[in-house]
Order: C-alpha cells, then structure tokens, then sequence
C-alpha cells in the first residue's frame, strides 16, 4: 500500500527499499549480503533473461555451464584480474571434513576456468569463434549491499568468446554492448548512454571495458552492462594459442560480457513512484488486472462478464488477471494493483455493464477512461504500446533534463558537492551526468573522486570525433568528451 511507502523526496534510498519489499519483490537473506529473489521480481529477471538470451542466440551464442569453484591458482594466472577482483574473493578451504590442498574461490567471474578449458578446446583456426554464454550465480564479498542492485551473490550471465583477429574481437565487444543497448531500452525502457570506460574504470584484465550508463531518479549513475575486449591477456595467461592460416602459432583474442539483476533495481529506481513499482509491459507479468466491483445483487453477474473481458484480453495477447477476490474492497485492491506496477487496471460493476463499457486506469499517468466492453482487447494492446512508449520518453526527458556541460574545476565541484555529502539522500540532491571535456590524465580523475565522488562514467561512443578545448578539470587540451557522475 502506499502508505507503506516512503516517499521519494524524503529519503530515495528508503524509498526503493519499500518499494521491492512491499511488492514482493525480495527480501533479506539470512546469509550476510545475499538477498532472497521473491517469485514477482525473479518473474522480472526471467524476462529480461528470455529476451537476452533470444538475442544472443541471434547473434550466434550458445550456452554453456562451467565449475563454481574456481582453483584459486587459476586467478593469480591473470595479475591485473586476480589484483581487481581479490577484496571480493570468498575462498573455500576445507571440504570432506579436510583441508584442501589448494583453496578454491568460489567465482567472482569466470574468464579463468573457461580460458583454462579454451586450452583444451582450440588448436587450429578452424576451431574458432567459440561465442559460448552462460547463465549462472556470482559471489563477490561486497561490503555495503542493496537488494538487486549490489548483494554478494547475484544472477547474471556472462559470454565468453574466442576470436582469430583483433578486429573480430573488438567487434564482437562492441556487438554485444550494442544487444544490452537494445535491450534495455526497448524492453526495459530504460535510456542509457554507451562508451569506453576509462583506464581507471574498466575491468581488471581487459585492455578496455564498453558499458551502458543509466540515470536514475536520484540522478546517479547505474552501469547496466559491461563488454569488454580482453586482447590476449588471458590466452597468454592460460597460453591458449591456435595454427593460425599460414602455419604459424598464436595466442587467441578474446572478449567477455555480462549484465546482471541489477537490471531489476534499474527498471525500480527509473518509473517507480510513490504509490509503488512502475513496470513496464514488456517486464510485466500481468499486463491487465480486471478488478470487478461486485455487490450482493450482482456478484454473479459481473464475475460472469469479467470473465468474458479476460477471456477476451488473453485471446488478443494480453497477459490479463481476474481479481474475483471479495475479502477486500476495491479501494483497496486498486492501491494494492498499483504497488505490484500493474500496467493497465480496468474497473468494471454493474453500472458500467449497463452501460457497455469498462473503465481503465493507465499506472504510469494515473489516467482513467471508459472504453467500449467490445473494444478491450484492441485498446489494451493500443494503451500497453503507449505505456511503454511514455516510460521510456518520459525518462529520456529526465536524463536529458538533467545533463548539464560543464567547462571548468570549480562548477564540477558546485554540480556534484562535496564528498562527504549525502546526494543519495532525496531525488532532488545535486548532480546529474556532467558533460564535459577531459585530458586524459587519470591524476585529474582521481581529484575528482576524493573530492566530490564523482568518477567517469563513460567516453560517449558516438562523441569522440573533433574534440577541441581544454580538460575542464586541469585546463590541460582535451582528448575525450567524457561523461562524470556519482554511481551505485
């Protein structure tokens, strides 16, 4: 209910705290830093995961599963990976009762066990591309949690791919940040900027990290996706090397890629409101809920032509519910529907039988219209398209209201604050996403972060080209056009 819920403007982190633990989304588990996933938010992620694992099925991927115990040998192969990842590590020690002879890490990531079996599996040129994905639990020992978007063990999938040139690789890197693009803001309607991380940002091992940045409605930063061209790091490493066409041996060239159910807490902290969770259709489990308003004298009835308008919602696509329950008034029920982000709600009693019509509520304006009984099904297709139309203008809008261009050290400093103020604190806190020219130098980066706790979010992929000015950091020549702000 949304007297249950904290409202936005008085504390945004409690505020999407209420939202997934009154709509059931998830819980706290009683293993420190992990979260139960509740059947309505796992219900979200199945979705997402359909729809990315049709795309990467598309694009030629095949799934597959490897070990959760990773020999922890296998991450000290890789110095920049097992240095990034080693704070997060949780080790395995004893089993059987015994020691183990060597301890195992339980994987923060894979690209070492895979890299280790890629040796077994590729010799010659003609054994590549392996574009090989997999679906499966990461643990990562975070200190500071959030149900969905940072816990100690988390869902996600990760591709792994082996490639003959360079040029594949990098293109494979790139493809594949552009499926999560698609994806999240097409299904997810979630708006995203995609470009190059910077050296200090990207992923330990890889020679560079492309990710998709989201903003959300305290105006921090979400990074909803992460590609990344690993060059050979880690066939040498794992001295993966295959006859390339002239006879010769080489090392492979690889790349990696995941997301994550953060995606869950994005599509939360993007539409949600006050009154509770905003989904999108394409997300949602139901699309429709008819909620009857039933009276002694015409109980029967209404259920008997609600069932009809159901029947006639799923004969046209729609993902409809019937709530027939009559423990509860509708008052309440329409309150409850909205917490659970129901798309569209139709009303329907005897006066609107009478009538020849049923009343809709679109969750996402709070509109109410009536619409001919024999029409629901084409409207409710024609107002679901509109609804996640406007989810997705309405937080383009947001973003882009948002953006400012910044030009020199002392506004960066005014546009974020300082460090050591609470900006997750309210939706209205300063900040946003910062465009702005950069050097380069990570020394100017570093400056900002202790100071302010912004970092660089991404070098816009599509805004590099003809840069000039000064770094408005240092006033040094700018080489980038970067994006800054404070992110989860």
């Amino acid at each position: 209910m949304a007297d249950k819920i904290t409202p936005r403007a008085t504390d945004y982190s409690q505020w999407y705290i209420d939202i997934v633990l009154n709509a059931k989304l998830a819980d706290y588990s009683p293993v420190k830093g992990s979260m139960v996933i509740r059947p309505r938010g796992y219900a979200i992620w199945e979705r997402i995961q359909a729809e990315m694992d049709r795309r990467f099925k598309e694009t030629g991927h095949e799934n597959a599963y490897f070990p959760l115990l990773i020999p922890m040998s296998f991450l000290q192969k890789e110095a920049d990976h097992v240095k990034g990842f080693k704070p997060e590590l949780a080790v395995v020690t004893h089993a059987g009762g015994e020691e183990l002879e060597e301890p195992y890490c339980i994987r923060p990531t894979s690209e070492t066990i895979i890299w280790a079996m890629y040796k077994n599996w590729i010799q010659s040129w003609r054994d590549l591309p392996l574009l090989y994905n997999q679906w499966a639990n990461v643990m990562r020992w975070e200190k500071r949690t959030r149900l969905f978007l940072r816990t100690s063990e988390f869902l996600w999938q990760e591709g792994h791919t082996a490639h003959e040139t360079q040029k594949e690789a990098e293109e494979e890197a790139l493809r594949m940040v552009e499926v999560y693009r698609d994806v999240v803001e097409r299904h997810l309607c979630v708006p995203v900027l995609m470009g190059m991380k910077s050296e200090a940002e990207k992923f330990a091992g890889a020679v560079h990290t492309l990710s998709i940045e989201a903003m959300m409605q305290d105006k921090k930063a979400l990074q909803a996706g992460t590609s990344h061209y690993l060059g050979q790091n880690f066939a040498k490493a794992f001295d993966v090397q295959f006859q390339n066409r002239e006879g010769k041996l080489e090392h492979v060239y690889a790349t990696s890629w995941g997301t994550s159910t953060r995606l869950v807490g994005a599509v939360i902290m993007t539409h949600s409101d006050d009154k509770g969770l905003v989904l999108p259709p394409s997300l949602a489990v139901d699309q429709v809920v008819i909620v009857p308003i039933l009276r002694n004298d015409s109980k029967v009835a209404v259920i008997a032509h609600a069932e009809g308008l159901l029947a006639t919602l799923k004969a046209a696509g729609v993902r409809a519910r019937l709530d027939s329950d009559d423990s509860q008034s509708p008052g309440w029920k329409f309150a409850e529907w909205e917490m659970r982000g129901v798309p569209v709600r139709v009303e329907v009693g005897p006066k609107d039988m009478a009538a020849g019509h049923v009343m809709f509520a679109r969750r996402d304006t709070g509109e109410k219209f009536t619409v001919p009984a024999g029409e629901i099904g084409t409207k409710a297709v024609e107002v679901l398209e509109a609804i996640q139309k406007n989810l997705f203008e309405r937080a383009k809008k947001f973003r882009d209201d948002n953006t400012h261009v910044i030009t020199n050290y002392d506004d960066m400093k005014a546009f974020f604050g300082l460090a050591g103020e609470d900006a997750a604190g309210t939706a209205n806190a300063k900040g946003g996403f910062a465009d702005a020219l950069w050097c380069g130098d990570a020394v100017c980066e570093t400056r900002l972060k202790a100071e302010t706790k912004a970092t660089i979010r991404c070098l816009p992929h599509d805004r590099q080209e003809g840069i000039h000015g000064s770094c408005a950091l240092c006033g040094a020549p700018a080489r980038h056009r970067a994006v800054f702000a404070r992110a989860y």
